[in-house]
């Protein structure tokens, strides 16, 4: 009995040895098969990649960290992924739709303001008017030669077209009556002004040789223009400034037509 028991002891050690080395192995095992303590800790490693603060995340983790994140650091992030060219592109739509938008509401808006204050600037400009006071500026200058004659000047201060019908209709001084046009210095055409362009006339002031009769110094003019008809004036008269001594008439004074250029008046 006693050599029974000696020799059974050592083996129950070794049976006893074996069971530790098995279960040693066994919980190696269950340390890597990804659901002790390693594999709380990838849970760990996922959420940053979720909020796009992960370095190096793996391909799947970018996907769904693109998916679900937001802004130019979880596009960037984004990688090659399937998930990350989806919100690449979303996003790329979503800022040119916005853009777009933008860009057609500037343009439609800027377009019919063009094109309206085009028809307007048409109206305005497009239409010819009538030479007067009101759209012009008239001087009147004498001149050395010819000599007793005087040249008036008017130009278009308007933003039209303006025609100068006739000729002028001026009073000297208390006046009752417009002295007689050289009907040999009618033109051939309508004198037409464009906005700052000038038309002529000159006055026969008085005879040059004296034989002129009542004559008188005067030292205010009025100038009325014509219109289309050549009967009576219309519009606003013109009142230009005479020299401070004032000029000679007499019953010899006469007018030209108006003329385009100032050659052709003091012709005559």
């Amino acid at each position: 009995m006693s050599s029974f028991r000696t020799a059974r002891t050592p083996r129950v050690r070794l049976v006893g040895a074996a069971a530790t080395v098995v279960l040693a192995a066994l919980s190696l095992t269950a340390c890597n098969d990804g659901t002790g303590v390693k594999s709380e800790g990838r849970a760990t490693g996922t959420a940053p990649t979720a909020n796009g603060t992960a370095t190096a995340p793996s391909q799947d983790e970018s996907a769904a960290g693109t998916t679900q994140g937001s802004g130019t650091d979880t596009s960037a992030s984004g990688g090659n992924g399937p998930a990350g060219k989806t919100s690449s592109s979303k996003a790329s739509a979503g800022t040119g739709g916005t853009g777009g938008a933008a860009g057609t509401g500037k343009s439609g808006g800027s377009g019919v303001a063009a094109a309206s204050g085009g028809s307007s600037g048409a109206g305005a400009s497009g239409k010819p008017v009538t030479c007067e006071g009101s759209v012009t500026r008239t001087t009147a200058a004498p001149l050395t030669r010819p000599v007793n004659h005087m040249l008036l000047t008017v130009t278009n201060t308007g933003s039209r077209t303006c025609f100068l019908y006739g000729y002028p209709a001026v009073r000297f001084g208390e006046a009752q009556a417009v002295p007689p046009v050289i009907e040999d210095s009618q033109p051939q055409a309508v004198v037409t002004l464009e906005p700052g362009q000038s038309g002529y006339a000159s006055v026969n002031l008085a005879a040059a040789d004296g034989s002129g009769t009542n004559g008188h110094t005067v030292k205010s003019l009025t100038v009325h223009f014509q219109g289309r008809s050549g009967n009576g004036s219309v519009g606003t008269g013109a009142h230009p400034s005479l020299p401070a001594q004032g000029v000679y008439v007499d019953d010899s004074l006469k007018v030209t037509y108006w003329q385009q250029s100032m050659d052709d008046a003091v012709s005559w």
